[in-house]
């Protein structure tokens, strides 16, 4: 637990907290890995991609010595392995405070009479099944937890779809609907008291990593999000009081 004053405050620092990361093998996964790793927490990442998480979770690892960071391949499109991770980990820590939700995806068009469905049925699995999945796994460990934060990574085209973005922005809309009715659980439980646990929403215009400022030195990635900005706000949703942040979109980037 974090010191007395911190966690009355925010409803629990991330000292002692145990958190699960989807999609934790990408670039913004590392650096979420990263920066829990170092506000003490006990981090478990998730990915598909079995080389690319061991190399995040070693990285984490190396640079927090003593930072405890595991890692698991889960098929989040399966809802019975999502449960049996979530039940992993608390058995495993005896708590769990935490799930990022990381996985991305994105297929766009050049206009809107260009749209392959393809793309939407690709986008409703990697956006929209794995929030379902995770979601409907951890709820309940989170809802225990006296600090429990679900924290999805929106992006702002789901409040301004252009015309391109058709099967990405609806998918991306539909998982913020997903999470605002899982807040809306964590409001009722809460009772009159208010909230305990939260589910909360970060919006980016798009991300931006040192590898692609290194392939496109002339770009300006004008609004994008660095994801080592988007993991200080995700470490930043546990430093504020659940009734707070829950059911709310926190924007990383200007408002439409």
């Amino acid at each position: 637990m974090g010191s007395s004053s911190t966690a009355a405050k925010g409803n629990g620092a991330l000292d002692g907290a145990v958190v699960a990361v989807a999609g934790a093998g990408g670039p913004a996964g590392r650096a979420a890995l990263l920066r829990l790793a170092e506000a003490g927490a006990t981090v478990v990442g998730s990915d598909h991609d079995p080389a690319k998480l061991a190399e995040a979770v070693d990285a984490a690892r190396y640079a927090h010595g003593g930072a405890t960071v595991t890692g698991e391949t889960v098929d989040l499109l399966d809802l019975a392995a999502a449960r049996a991770w979530a039940d992993r980990i608390e058995q495993d820590f005896g708590r769990v405070d935490g799930l990022v939700h990381l996985v991305g995806g994105w297929r766009g068009s050049q206009t809107f009479t260009k749209t392959d469905l393809d793309d939407w049925d690709l986008l409703e699995k990697l956006l929209i099944r794995t929030v379902q999945h995770t979601s409907l796994a951890f709820h309940e460990a989170l809802q225990r937890s006296d600090r429990g934060r679900y924290v999805l990574i929106s992006a702002a085209g789901a409040s301004q779809p252009t015309a391109g973005n058709a099967a990405y922005s609806a998918a991306k809309a539909a998982a913020e609907a997903w999470t605002l009715a899982m807040a809306d659980y964590f409001r009722k439980a809460g009772g009159e008291q208010g909230p305990t646990s939260a589910a909360a929403i970060l919006v980016v215009k798009a991300l931006v990593h040192d590898a692609m400022r290194a392939e496109r030195p002339n770009a300006k990635f004008a609004g994008f999000t660095d994801v080592k900005d988007l993991a200080e706000a995700v470490a930043g949703v546990w430093e504020q009081p659940a009734a707070e942040v829950n059911g709310n979109r926190l924007w990383l980037t200007e408002k439409p």
